[in-house]
């Protein structure tokens, strides 16, 4: 592995990992209105500016970067659990197993992902709850179809036969032959839905379907800014938006990083 590519893996993952924990720690009185100093551009004071209300923009956007991988974290962590089991049982159990999740599959992916968690958002609650859901029923598809084919390719393998000839059930042979085998590729698709996840939960709040207008979240500070962005505020929107990208761009990273590892072992 190159020292490039551990360099920029390590740094994007103490960056990931700082914007959390110091989101985290913010307490909510520093993100509080305040008039007396609305509407300022950038400075050495506010060095992402203020909004309308006198709020600090770099503060309110860690805080929301913060929400975002809380919620890309927990959301992928389930989808990465669900794609697993479903994989397994999809490339280990009889065909008519293989047949039906494959169709579930299918349905699912043939739903915009868009529509299928402002849906979801609708039936189980509105908020973080809603939103956290959703992402988890939807993105866990990709990476099912992923592990179900790492299954399917060592499922005839002469250790899996032999063990099925000892009388070993087909939950022993997944627990110790096959899950060892497909993790990870399950970590590193779980590093690379994270992504996903936080660019659909922003995108989710951005149209107002997902968490409440009072949550420091990245997708509600974009959605308020476009009403003052032609007015000539443009760092409401220019910010949060390039810390989302960079936060993006740095999980892409991070799974690459992780990859390289996984496969040089």
């Amino acid at each position: 592995m190159s020292k490039r590519r551990t360099f920029f893996g390590i740094l994007a993952f103490l960056f990931i990992i700082s914007a959390l924990l110091v989101g985290i720690l913010i307490p909510d009185e520093l993100i509080n209105a305040d008039f007396t100093v609305k509407n300022m551009p950038p400075s050495l004071d506010h060095i992402f500016g203020t909004d309308w209300l006198g709020r600090d923009m770099f503060l309110r956007t860690i805080k929301g970067l913060s929400l975002s991988i809380v919620i890309g974290m927990a959301s992928s962590l389930i989808s990465v659990l669900i794609a697993v089991i479903l994989g397994m049982i999809a490339g280990s159990f009889p065909k008519y197993f293989d047949s039906l999740i494959s169709l579930v599959i299918d349905l699912l992916m043939g739903i915009p992902h868009i529509v299928l968690l402002i849906l979801i958002s609708f039936a189980v609650s509105r908020g973080f709850k809603g939103v956290f859901i959703g992402i988890a029923l939807t993105h866990w598809t990709s990476l099912a179809r992923v592990v179900r084919g790492e299954v399917l390719q060592i499922r005839n393998e002469h250790y899996i036969k032999v063990s099925r000839k000892m009388g070993k059930s087909s939950f022993w042979i997944m627990k110790n032959h096959i899950l060892p085998f497909v993790v990870p590729q399950a970590i590193v698709g779980g590093i690379l839905l994270f992504p996903h996840a936080i660019l659909h939960e922003s995108s989710v709040t951005f149209l107002g379907f997902g968490l409440s207008p009072e949550t420091p979240a990245i997708g509600i500070i974009l959605s308020e800014s476009m009403r003052y962005i032609a007015t000539g505020y443009w760092w409401l929107a220019f910010f949060p938006g390039a810390m989302l990208v960079v936060t993006v761009i740095l999980f892409d990273i991070l799974g690459d990083f992780v990859k390289s590892l996984i496969v040089r072992e």
